[in-house]
């Protein structure tokens, strides 16, 4: 019968240096990768800044044949005639309208400047090294899934502040150091990323921000942009149509239509608004608020968000004076001299918060040394391993081979312990970095072979919530968290039902630990609880 133990400690602080090279693909997964782009920008900076360069010599070239030119027709064709009887003065005339003026209109360097520019981009591209359609997509999910879990509203994340209406009034539930608003094409991209996985809940209020920002800023056209007014009122309008709220809609196409009198197809959508209305005139007291959509794959979602919501402070829960803290050395001789700061934050399950459980260059190491391994981190679907949406991350596995490092933390969850920590007895050591909106939701450890989990260290965010248990833990730097997945029979314990918070803001970095508990069934030395 196979036992399961999970020890988990964080090889956590921010990161604050690039340290490895680029890295390529689902860049959305991991903020080391999110991290990296910013140097990848610079290049392409650098590759701009000559363009501009090459482009403002040109056209200070054309500025001078413009006041050549213009100096010519004001201070010598306007005045005598007898100007043109001069044949140096008619040479250069003909001279110029033949050839000057088809050089100048026809002149190849305004093409070369742009392919330069092109190939620059290019050459970044080919390194793999620029985020694909699926990361602006990943981005743009996480950024809604934030706003579901975290109660955030949309118009607090555009205007950069994270906010949530509390009593109908705003309450930043963090302030972030650094922030920037998003414009109408960034708010456009989100709603348009909801609007084609057909969730109208969302694309409703990403879309409604987009369409007052382009109102906001006129006719201006920016050439970054992908969308336009017309692209979001489009988009928006279809919308509030599939939340059946066709007034609006019909408003919306209107609107569009006086930018875009001969589109056929919003003509027609005007027309089908208009007859819907006549046939099925609204209720004044109909609700035409947006309503958050059912799930039917995570039915605990309530309690899961609740405890995300709260980081960690449940007074209720923790006023239960059985818990305690206490300097923990497990009997063994190599923590007599620096026991591990114990706290006992659950006793069914029992789960305990080990504090200090690395140092910072411990933990600065485990993530230099998984840095080059990091990959999707993936989910078990039948026999095999997926990627799936409802865990956001990558992850690395590290032997003890691969560092010294790696042996010193083994040995130390044995001193705690007192189990074997080596393979078989053990999993290799697993490091996991979160992206955008990473998480993981409620899920068992015992469900799968591999024990696949998570844990955290960020500025907001990120907590683990134990989800049955009806309490989470929120983010402490370099701790250590500590339960049994299984009883003592090798049931499962229902009440480990966990989840690895999304990621408000900061850089999540993990290191999982698990370990078997068969052959070594009575080395359960840590738990105070006489039924464990």
């Amino acid at each position: 019968m196979l036992y399961d133990f999970k020890s988990i400690y964080s090889a956590c602080v921010i990161i604050r240096v690039i340290l490895m090279p680029l890295s390529f693909g689902e860049m959305y997964t991991s903020l080391l990768n999110v991290k990296q782009a910013i140097n990848v920008e610079r290049q392409l900076i650098d590759h701009l800044e000559t363009y501009i360069e090459h482009e403002s010599e040109r056209l200070e070239d054309i500025k001078r044949f413009y006041a050549k030119v213009s100096d010519l027709h004001s201070e010598v064709y306007s005045g005598p005639s007898a100007a043109m009887a001069n044949p140096l003065v008619a040479f250069t005339l003909i001279k110029r309208l033949q050839s000057e003026w088809l050089n100048l209109i026809y002149s190849d360097e305004a093409q070369e400047n742009t392919q330069d520019f092109r190939s620059g981009y290019e050459e970044v591209e080919k390194e793999g090294s620029l985020p694909k359609l699926e990361d602006l997509q990943g981005a743009a999910k996480g950024l809604m899934r934030l706003q579901d879990v975290y109660a955030l509203q949309v118009g607090g994340l555009v205007r950069g502040h994270f906010q949530r209406i509390t009593d109908g009034n705003p309450i930043d539930i963090y302030s972030p150091t650094v922030s920037v608003p998003l414009s109408g094409d960034d708010c456009f991209l989100v709603g348009k990323v909801a609007y084609e996985l057909e969730d109208y809940y969302h694309s409703v209020q990403w879309l409604e921000e987009s369409v007052r920002l382009f109102r906001g800023a006129g006719r201006e056209w920016s050439p970054e942009n992908e969308g336009t007014l017309e692209d979001a009122l489009d988009h928006l309008a279809f919308s509030h149509f599939k939340t059946g709220n066709i007034s609006y809609a019909l408003s919306l196409s209107q609107e569009l239509l006086n930018h875009d009198p001969m589109n056929g197809r919003v003509l027609k959508n005007v027309q089908k608004y208009e007859r819907l209305l006549v046939d099925s005139p609204p209720l004044l007291s109909t609700d035409t608020g947006l309503k958050r959509p059912n799930t039917t794959y995570l039915r605990t979602r309530n309690t899961y968000e609740r405890l995300c919501r709260t980081q960690g402070t449940q007074p209720t829960h923790y006023e239960n004076p059985r818990l305690f803290c206490d300097y923990f050395n497990n009997d063994s001789p190599g923590l007599l001299l620096q026991p591990i700061r114990r706290e006992v934050l659950s006793l069914q399950p029992y789960v305990v918060l080990y504090h200090s459980f690395i140092t910072d260059s411990e933990a600065e190491s485990i993530r230099e040394l998984a840095q080059t391994g990091l990959r999707r981190s993936v989910v078990a679907s039948g026999e095999e391993q997926a990627t799936a949406e409802y865990r956001i991350s990558k992850s690395a596995w590290l032997k003890e081979t691969a560092h010294p490092i790696i042996g010193r933390l083994d040995q130390r969850i044995t001193l705690l312990t007192s189990l074997n920590v080596q393979p078989p007895y053990a999993e290799y050591l697993q490091v996991v970095n979160y992206g955008i909106g990473g998480h993981y939701e409620p899920h068992f450890d015992h469900a799968t072979v591999s024990g696949l989990d998570t844990t955290h260290s960020v500025d907001a965010g990120g907590s683990t919530a134990f989800i049955h248990a009806n309490f989470s833990v929120p983010v402490l730097e370099n701790a250590a968290l500590f339960w049994w997945n299984l009883h003592r029979n090798g049931q499962g314990d229902g009440d480990t039902l966990h989840a690895g918070c999304p990621v408000l803001v900061g850089d999540k970095w993990v290191a999982n630990k698990w370990i078997h508990e068969y052959g070594q069934e009575f080395q359960r030395r840590c738990s105070p609880n006489p039924e464990e």
